[in-house]
């Protein structure tokens, strides 16, 4: 009796050893994304990486980093800086202006619904591949932020916050990019977008007016607007295939888009297809902001295709310039785009800056 009691008091000993060497495992608190009915019923599951679950003290850090510029250089610019919520998370100018002074030559991209980007491809030409990766760039980007990661950590280190919010989010008083960026993306798969007059529309909830039900067939005629081949139809909420395309602006390239980053000249002048959400607050439009109106946007469609050796095959009427809409389906298939705008999400409040 004695050996056996010795040999099981042994056995807790080790078990009391082993515990106390790896300490209990961290956990923050799970916070899944809100899946909208339409994209249950519609799309596959989000995005979410093993590694960066969704949690309420992760997407709050992420929250304060988007809003704080302590991230730039000198102290001055946020990430909300050039994506503003009133305008769907982008930038009202055709290009942002960094710490520096100094233009961008893209236009800044709208952020929703980037849980559902399937092939991970982000900023205009795709050059990040996944959304922490996207995070990660603006911060050392010598035209934006122009910060190296090892000064913004040493400033998030020294404030009087960050540290006790870092290891409520990880675990860890450990602060760097990889974490940093984590929280990014976290609050970052939070803004979705899903409640638009045409949302309401395919829930059964509201009537589409006339001009907009019109403006919807125009959309989905391939003699009219022919639009649905890169933004989808109401069975994609997303309103994008999120796959890049060179849609007939330019005779001669300058920005060779996605060719930039694969190389492959077939692809120079592509750029992926932005979302036809929030409309309504996203101009100006195209990768390099050149139009300032929705109204020069189907014009273009309509008579200003030119063509180049990358154009995409979708161009069909390159050759007549256009798919040469008549006025009145003109004013419907605007009307029809300016439904798929979400005024609750420029005005949730969960998606402004903290107090």
């Amino acid at each position: 009796m004695r050996f056996l009691a010795l040999f099981f008091i042994s056995i807790l000993c080790f078990a009391c050893t082993e515990s106390d060497d790896t300490g209990p495992s961290y956990e923050a608190t799970p916070s899944p994304l809100e899946i909208p009915q339409l994209f249950r019923d519609k799309l596959i599951p989000p995005v979410v990486p093993a590694d960066n679950p969704q949690t309420v003290e992760g997407i709050a850090l992420g929250k304060k980093l988007f809003f704080d510029p302590i991230l730039s250089a000198d102290g001055t610019q946020a990430c909300a800086t050039c994506h503003n919520p009133q305008n769907a998370f982008s930038d009202e100018r055709q290009f942002s202006i960094g710490i520096d002074g100094i233009a961008g030559n893209r236009n800044s991209m709208p952020i929703f619904n980037m849980a559902w980007n399937f092939n991970e491809q982000f900023f205009w030409d795709g050059r990040a591949t996944s959304l922490e990766a996207q995070a990660l760039e603006p911060v050392t980007n010598p035209i934006e932020m122009h910060n190296t990661w090892e000064n913004a950590s040493a400033s998030l280190l020294a404030d009087a916050e960050y540290p006790e919010l870092f290891e409520a989010a990880f675990g860890t008083s450990t602060i760097n990019s990889d974490l940093a960026t984590k929280a990014l993306a976290q609050f970052m798969r939070t803004l979705i977008s899903a409640n638009s007059r045409f949302d309401q529309h395919l829930l059964g909830t509201l009537e589409l007016t006339p001009s907009e039900a019109n403006g919807l067939q125009v959309f989905m005629d391939e003699s009219r607007g022919d639009c649905f081949h890169c933004h989808g139809n109401p069975n994609n909420p997303l309103w994008t295939d999120n796959i890049f395309h060179n849609n007939g602006l330019d005779a001669t390239i300058t920005d060779k888009g996605r060719g930039n980053v694969t190389g492959d000249p077939r692809e120079f002048g592509l750029f992926k297809t932005p979302s036809l959400r929030n409309l309504a607050y996203t101009a100006p439009y195209m990768h390099d902001g050149r139009f300032a109106t929705l109204d020069e946007v189907i014009d273009h469609y309509s008579e200003g295709l030119v063509y180049s050796e990358t154009i995409d095959p979708l161009m069909k009427t390159v050759a007549e310039g256009g798919v040469q809409l008549t006025e009145q389906d003109k004013a419907d298939l605007k009307a029809f785009l300016l439904s798929l705008s979400d005024p609750s999400f420029i005005n949730n409040p969960d998606f402004r800056a903290p107090d």
